[in-house]
């Protein structure tokens, strides 16, 4: 049977469960993939879009469990890669 992660009042806590548990041992099926950016935000752009069109990008952002903002960038980012990899 499957622990129950514990819950951490303290960043040192979480670390040291991480350090010394055998993970294997808990249920981890809740857990969702992280995404983390690291390169810097450094341009910024303005846009009109319809209304209707920004709503359904906020929808689906939203369903996904982003910001807004980051789903465009992320959207922006797909159709660059499949371009670069079309040529």
């Amino acid at each position: 049977m499957s622990k129950t992660i514990p819950i951490f009042k303290t960043d040192e806590e979480a670390e040291t469960f991480i350090d010394t548990a055998d993970l294997s041992e808990y249920d981890l099926s809740g857990f969702k993939p992280a995404g983390f950016e690291f390169e810097a935000k450094d341009a910024q752009i303005n846009m009109r879009l319809p209304e209707s069109l920004l709503r359904a990008v906020r929808e689906t952002a939203k369903e996904r469990g982003i910001p807004y903002q980051r789903f465009i960038r992320q959207t922006l980012e797909h159709a660059v890669a499949r371009k670069r990899q079309a040529t």
